[in-house]
């Protein structure tokens, strides 16, 4: 595109772009007031006068899926011209959330190696949209990005759900697919909601309000830098691994004999080390076999809190500050010889428990072999520090990222919304069925698409399960976004089969992105004979002792996965507690009773943080969301 003096476009409307097959699609840009714009694609012309304002934007009407095609745009006396070539005609959809949707495909290049080398696609493609907030006023454009089609490297940068759930789409319809990707990790939901919905929630309403005075949002951020600095300075001057003047105690030189052991994957704090942050120096030893020091190798470290710099006989080969990331770094050709090698991490904790996560992988990978690298590992405590002051989390503040990230793309035409998003809402969980069918309606008004659909992921598995009945904000949670179910076109996936105990974002973005995929293809697409969900709670009576629970979505019927005893039903009487309860499947109905319950009048299903054990499905393998009665 050259370099333009009077018509200026979005960065979404570029080269590569997809454009909304069969539908109205709008482009628009920027231009002197009174200058005409004319736009070419295919075989419609249209021309508009820019207003005023110096916009101009005109409606096309789409076809059906191909290309790619060529769209001309240029100004009346002819002197500007911008060409944007390799368009394709599919479908469009938004990509939202925080971090399980914005997490990419290079973090689980180690957990799906052939879907990144076989990714070549070049129907499905990403706009990642850059990070942004404004409390001021919604932006009108992005500051980066351009359309990417999928192959084997490009790939590494598509949200790793997104790209799933387009590649089944693909594989489906045969028609291009195109993710707008705009998420941000511990994002609440407030943060994607404008200033005009968020009036009706007076909380949110009156920050927004106060996020206005600049001065006030700059006392926040320069607050935030300034605990960050004077924390890492403390931590980075006093850790006695690192002494001024002597030999680091990375380097191989330095001798640890006098260390002590400490297992690895675990969490100092259990391992009798005491409650502190700071930092943690960890050694272990290996040995490389004489053919091996030439050969490509890996070493995977599962995931560190929070952050993690590491050292390969005595050589910096990589470091991540950020504790969801899955650790895997590239050993530098030559670094590695024969005999024993030395690992030396340095883990520094900001806040909560330091060290490494459990039920991960740690090993080296050295050609074809693999080796086991947990175990016990030596250690040395750099420095004893209390957590570091919480930050203000600006960018996570009510209207900010709708401003900055959802504004500008607004007017881009779609097929469909996906959306992960609620575990930085579990505080409040209950506001949370107010908030989201909230939120759907807001962006359905602003892109005056009608009601565009809306799938949703519900929050998976997450934490030690528990022995008995308790209370659970994730339960809560989930429970709302099942309610969201009521707002006609929207579909959600159930999750809580596929997460991780130990990891609030679990690696298995496959399925996510398959169930979204099928979601879509019975609420977007209106494939009615797809069973689109597992089975989902409609209503219950009561018969003597016992309740009959009603679902829909039993697809092939309802079944007992793993076993014949269905479990996690519980159920309590007036004025008693839940107990778990005796559970059976009868003519798709779950009739549920205890034998000292004489007067039920509540059950609920798959009611904890980590429900492991729920084991109701229907036959097409998939599970039934967690409920409650009342």
């Amino acid at each position: 595109m050259q370099n333009l003096k009077k018509i200026r476009l979005p960065r979404l409307i570029g080269n590569g772009m997809i454009l909304q097959r069969n539908s109205s699609v709008k482009i628009w840009g920027w231009a002197p007031a009174g200058e005409v714009v004319s736009v070419r694609f295919k075989d419609q012309m249209c021309s508009v006068i820019t207003a005023n304002d110096g916009q101009w934007q005109v409606s096309l009407q789409t076809e059906n899926a191909g290309g790619p095609f060529e769209m001309i745009i240029e100004s009346s006396d002819g002197a500007e011209r911008i060409t944007i070539g390799n368009i394709l005609l599919g479908d469009v959809w938004l990509c939202s959330g925080q971090s399980n949707m914005e997490m990419k495909m290079v973090s689980l290049q180690h957990v799906f190696p052939d879907d990144i080398v076989h990714a070549g696609n070049d129907a499905i493609r990403q706009f990642q949209i850059p990070v942004a907030y404004d409390f001021e006023q919604p932006h009108t454009d992005v500051e980066s990005g351009s359309w990417e089609a999928a192959d084997a490297v490009s790939v590494l940068n598509f949200s790793a759900a997104a790209y799933f759930f387009a590649a089944k789409l693909y594989e489906q319809y045969r028609v291009p697919i195109g993710l707008i990707q705009a998420s941000l990790g511990g994002a609440p939901i407030e943060a994607f909601m404008s200033e005009d919905v968020l009036a009706t929630f007076p909380d949110a309403a009156e920050e927004v309000q106060k996020l206005k005075d600049r001065k006030y949002l700059q006392s926040l951020s320069q607050g935030d830098q300034v605990n960050q600095e004077q924390w890492y300075h403390y931590v980075n001057q006093n850790d006695v691994g690192l002494p001024v003047g002597e030999t680091p105690c990375y380097d191989p030189a330095f001798n640890a004999s006098d260390w002590s052991s400490i297992p690895v994957p675990s969490y100092w704090e259990e391992e009798g080390l005491g409650s502190f942050n700071g930092s943690v120096w960890f050694r272990k030893e290996f040995e490389v076999l004489s053919d091996e020091p030439n050969l490509p190798a890996t070493l995977e470290l599962g995931n560190v809190v929070d952050e993690d710099t590491v050292y390969l006989n005595g050589v910096l080969i990589g470091t991540q500050a950020n504790q969801y990331i899955p650790r895997m770094y590239t050993i530098p050709e030559g670094l590695l010889q024969s005999g024993e090698n030395t690992i030396v991490v340095r883990v520094v904790n900001v806040s909560g428990k330091g060290g490494f996560y459990k039920g991960k992988p740690y090993r080296m990978q050295i050609g074809e072999r693999s080796l086991d690298l947990s175990g016990d590992w030596q250690y040395l405590i750099g420095v004893k520090s209390g957590p570091i002051p919480e930050p203000s989390f600006v960018q996570w503040r009510p209207a900010g990222l709708y401003n900055g990230m959802i504004a500008p793309i607004v007017p881009y035409s779609l097929k469909g919304i996906i959306w992960y998003q609620g575990e930085s809402n579990l505080n409040k969980p209950e506001i949370y069925q107010s908030l989201f069918p909230a939120l759907i309606a807001d962006w359905r008004e602003k892109w005056g698409m009608g009601d565009l659909p809306f799938l949703y992921v519900q929050l998976p598995n997450y934490s030690e399960p528990s022995v008995c009945p308790v209370e659970s904000q994730w339960a809560m949670l989930r429970e709302a976004q099942r309610k969201t179910l009521a707002v006609p076109l929207t579909g959600m996936i159930v999750a809580i089969d596929i997460g991780e105990s130990n990891d609030i974002h679990p690696v298995n973005k496959k399925d996510i992105g398959y169930r979204l995929a099928l979601a879509a293809q019975r609420v977007a697409y209106k494939d009615d004979k797809v069973v689109a969900s597992g089975p989902l709670f409609q209503f219950a009576e009561k018969i003597g002792k016992r309740m009959i629970l009603h679902f829909n979505n039993t697809g092939g019927g309802l079944v007992v996965k793993n076993g014949d005893t269905l479990r996690h039903f519980a159920i309590a009487g007036v004025n008693q507690p839940f107990v778990w309860s005796n559970a059976i499947i009868e003519n798709d109905c779950v009739i549920v009773w205890h034998d000292e319950i004489a007067d039920p009048v509540q059950v609920s299903y798959a009611w904890a943080d980590n429900p492991d054990a729920a084991n109701l499905y229907n036959r097409e393998g998939l599970p039934a969301s967690p409920f409650s009665t009342v």
